[in-house]
């Protein structure tokens, strides 16, 4: 599929995003395990997710919709079922990695049916990310996973078994590896501690307490303890994911005489490192009827075009902004100045090599960039001449790209852009709804 995005004039208007991605990932996971029925208002419907509940229901779950809220009937009780078929996890590490800690320690949920063993499994792409990161601190909690092809890598036997808890110094700040171990660690014996070296998302860690879970928190790290029964239902409203609002954002920034307001976009500290950072560089966004649910803090965005000035992206920022790197770029080639990103050598492993990847993408529109092991710089404001790029199946680099042409000089084609439905399916009618041109 090919999205051909061109030069407009400036955006208006007030959009809702689509719901936050990571929260949808952990409320469908936990509401699976609850006992009783959950109720998930704003659960993200994307290609990303959709994975999360289809492995649920061949587990199974049951689950379904009421207009635009998912309803899950928990299997607390009787746990996941193990069957003929693999849990198919799609593009989405989020999903393997989750589904991976929450099996790892349940041995009254092996069956008979394929030796007790659950069968993880994902596409091309995902079998080519090494899991170890996540194989590693479940296994020392005495988890079964076998690898059946590749080592460490997808597709995965795991053999729901009795583990440990144990004392885990992350290499690499994750949130989807810690995560996976505090699931785990609510089914094992003893209590579960997880050290990073910075800060990662804490949804998990969130939800958890807004289920009554006991968890002991100080900075990079928190203990998880087991809980020894079903957790309640859940009950929550998903505001709109930052990581989508990022995009019409920028797009506001540097389209000349833009204003737009994002309606409900979940703010969470450990979220928002991309409107950390933006605001230095002179940004002008403005948060509106803040509020928290479950935790979460939320609310509207306003956001006005205007000059932006280069800087440098380093050390925890780049945790807090991970998966904004390819739109910032786009910010960055307007800003007076070079602005540098360093630190930032996780993302070479993403849905793609995202530092090659952007920096070959952003050549062939004109941008000059220099691409470092850990980062990459640019030199603005850049005139982009449009013509045709490609997503390498990423889809948070074609939507990145789209913005980029948005303030180009000829309308610029983005090839491979049918993967933007895995996390952002209405994209495109979103940003024309506030004066875009995508099509």
């Amino acid at each position: 599929m090919r999205l051909v995005s061109r030069n407009t004039s400036a955006l208006h208007g007030s959009v809702r995003l689509p719901g936050d991605k990571s929260i949808s990932h952990r409320a469908a996971i936990l509401a699976a395990t609850a006992d009783g029925r959950s109720r998930i208002d704003g659960f993200l419907r994307a290609g990303v997710t959709q994975v999360m509940l289809d492995s649920l229901a061949a587990a199974g779950v049951e689950w379904s919709w009421e207009k635009e809220t998912l309803v899950v009937e928990g299997n607390g009780r009787s746990g996941f079922q193990t069957g003929p078929q693999p849990l198919y996890c799609g593009n989405s590490a989020t999903t393997f990695r989750l589904l991976s800690g929450m099996l790892a320690g349940r041995p009254e949920w092996r069956s008979d049916a394929a030796g007790g063993e659950f069968i993880l499994d994902g596409s091309d792409q995902l079998r080519r990310r090494p899991m170890l990161r996540v194989i590693e601190p479940l296994r020392a909690m005495g988890a079964v996973i076998r690898s059946m092809q590749q080592p460490d890598c997808p597709p995965l036997g795991i053999t729901p078994s009795e583990i440990s808890g144990i004392e885990y110094s992350m290499p690499v700040a994750s949130a989807q590896v810690k995560s996976a171990i505090l699931l785990a660690g609510l089914a094992a014996s003893g209590s579960t501690l997880v050290q990073e070296p910075s800060p990662s998302r804490d949804h998990t860690e969130r939800l958890l307490r807004a289920l009554g879970v006991r968890l002991d928190e100080a900075p990079c790290r928190v203990r998880v303890f087991p809980i020894g029964r079903p957790l309640p239902p859940l009950e929550i409203r998903i505001a709109g994911d930052f990581s989508s609002a990022a995009f019409p954002l920028v797009a506001a920034l540097i389209v000349p005489g833009s204003e737009i307001i994002l309606r409900d976009v979940g703010l969470n500290p450990r979220r928002t490192g991309l409107l950390a950072v933006l605001r230095r560089m002179g940004a002008d966004v403005a948060e509106i009827d803040r509020s928290e649910t479950a935790g979460e803090p939320r609310g509207d965005l306003r956001v006005r075009a205007g000059p932006l000035s280069s800087t440098v992206v380093e050390g925890t920022e780049v945790v807090d902004m991970i998966d904004e790197f390819p739109v910032f770029a786009v910010a960055a080639i307007r800003a007076e100045g070079i602005t540098i990103i360093q630190n930032a050598a996780e993302l070479r492993n993403k849905e793609s090599d995202r530092i090659s990847m952007l920096a070959a993408e952003l050549r062939k529109i004109g941008v000059a960039v220099e691409e470092t092991p850990d980062g990459f710089s640019i030199e603005g404001p850049v005139e982009i001449r449009g013509g045709s790029v490609n997503s390498h199946g990423d889809h948070r680099l074609a939507m990145a790209m789209a913005v980029a042409g948005l303030v180009s000089k000829t309308p610029l084609e983005i090839e491979g852009a049918e993967c933007v439905s895995e996390s952002f399916p209405n994209f495109a009618s979103l940003m024309n709804s506030l004066g875009a041109q995508m099509a």
